[in-house]
């Protein structure tokens, strides 16, 4: 492993490479969630490197080991900004003749960004657990919402009302929606650690998202790309998890637009399976990506 950072915009943007960029087969660089998440629960896909190509992670601006820019307003985090940071960093490291991208949620979301303008050397996307829309996500995590118990239900409903969902009481009920919906087995270290991170500092998340997955009052709320996806020319990859909050309903305009796309639910997990079901999504992704080097 390697790593380093590279400029953008007179900020600093954190990679670490796995593996070797002069390896006979394209690298892939993956792209992590949030808006305000690291890379930190993505790791297992450094064992994508086994199979002898160079995997690439990063943290977003304003996360993990980027630049943090605490003071920054909303007129600042934009999907512009990152997908700029994502070319910004493809061009930097040497790789835009020939490389892949996986997003996973949010990271889905900027590769479907970046796949619509059809970069040369993309030779495929996967799009993991991502929705083609906010309104469509919205709509899903309110029914995935009035499935909870009805006291977490008026918890969450409470806090939201009265503008106190930094409270811990929140932030327990927050987690019943989560460990149905996001992650269900017990949350490997990794993940905890970028949970952790996101706390410690909330500022692109609370921003861009607002306090929960499920209360979007941020600069996405809005934020769509369903009457751009057939401009995607790059074969791409779809996954999800059968319990995912990202929901079938969220999911199919990928699948209806793309004209070169292919979706694998895993029946196991909800919104992580390359944690959840680690093994079969990193063959899967293996598999994938292998047939568009």
């Amino acid at each position: 492993m390697t790593e380093g950072h590279v400029d953008f915009r007179g900020y600093r943007t954190w990679y670490r490479v796995t593996g070797s960029l002069d390896a006979d087969k394209a690298p892939l660089v993956v792209v992590h969630g949030g808006p305000g998440c690291t890379h930190d629960y993505l790791d297992s896909l450094t064992g994508l490197a086994d199979t002898g190509r160079a995997v690439i992670h990063y943290d977003q601006l304003g996360n993990g080991g980027s630049t943090h820019l605490p003071d920054k307003g909303a007129d600042f985090w934009t999907v512009d900004l990152f997908t700029a940071e994502l070319d910004n960093l493809v061009a930097e490291l040497g790789i835009a003749g020939r490389y892949h991208v996986m997003g996973q949620s949010w990271g889905g979301m900027l590769a479907a960004e970046h796949a619509v303008t059809r970069p040369v050397g993309l030779r495929s996307v996967v799009i993991a657990d991502s929705p083609a829309s906010m309104e469509l996500w919205l709509a899903a995590a309110n029914g995935l919402r009035e499935q909870l118990p009805a006291d977490v239900q008026a918890t969450l409903l409470r806090h939201e009302e009265a503008g106190t969902t930094d409270s811990e009481e929140y932030a327990a009920a927050t987690r019943v929606f989560y460990d149905r919906h996001v992650c269900r087995i017990p949350w490997p270290e990794e993940v905890a650690r970028t949970f952790a991170a996101m706390d410690e500092d909330p500022t692109v998340y609370h921003t861009m998202n607002g306090p929960s997955e499920f209360h979007v009052v941020g600069t996405l709320k809005d934020w769509t790309i369903i009457d751009r996806l057939d401009r995607v020319t790059a074969p791409a990859l779809l996954i999800s998890g059968r319990y995912d909050e990202a929901t079938p309903e969220v999911v199919q305009p990928y699948a209806d637009r793309i004209p070169d796309v292919r979706w694998q639910i895993f029946e196991n997990s909800s919104h992580m399976p390359h944690v959840e079901e680690k093994d079969a999504c990193l063959e899967a992704v293996a598999a994938f990506i292998a047939e568009h080097d």
